[in-house]
């Protein structure tokens, strides 16, 4: 399974432990950056990660911004791109649940690193339900037409 993985400055250094824990459970890690804590801009990384995902090259995307929001919002420009914020385990196992989500962001400055590993975890094994929620989800995909 390939899973993408971006982050601004703010999320830098999550993002290398997040790259290594997925790489120790045999993930194929794609790493769009940015590669250093320097100031850029978090739309650039959340958008390329998108585009991949969105493209079918990877089948997941991993976010990491401050807040993960504006990773998130950005992310969710591109068609074919659902993603959730992950401050919560139960709502990160709803997000692939209900939401069938292929992209969940972390905020670095809001949640510890064990929690996003163990988010990220529960994301990469938690099946979508399909049944009523299918529907919804044909929704949002109907809406980017």
């Amino acid at each position: 399974m390939k899973v993408v993985v971006g982050s601004d400055h703010g999320g830098f250094a999550y993002k290398t432990e997040i790259t290594k824990h997925l790489e120790d459970l045999g993930y194929e890690v794609m790493d769009v950056g940015t590669y250093s804590s320097d100031s850029c801009n978090y739309a650039e990384y959340g958008i390329e990660a998108a585009q991949l995902v969105s493209k079918g090259e990877a089948d997941y995307g991993i976010l990491i911004c401050n807040t993960g929001e504006g990773i998130s919002m950005a992310a969710n420009k591109i068609k074919g791109v659902r993603c959730g914020i992950g401050y919560d385990d139960e709502v990160v196992a709803f997000t692939r649940k209900h939401n069938n989500a292929n992209m969940i962001s972390f905020g670095a400055n809001f949640m510890k690193l064990e929690d996003v590993l163990r988010r990220i975890d529960i994301f990469l094994h938690t099946e979508f339900e399909g049944g009523r929620h299918e529907k919804r989800v044909q929704t949002i995909i109907d809406a980017e037409k």
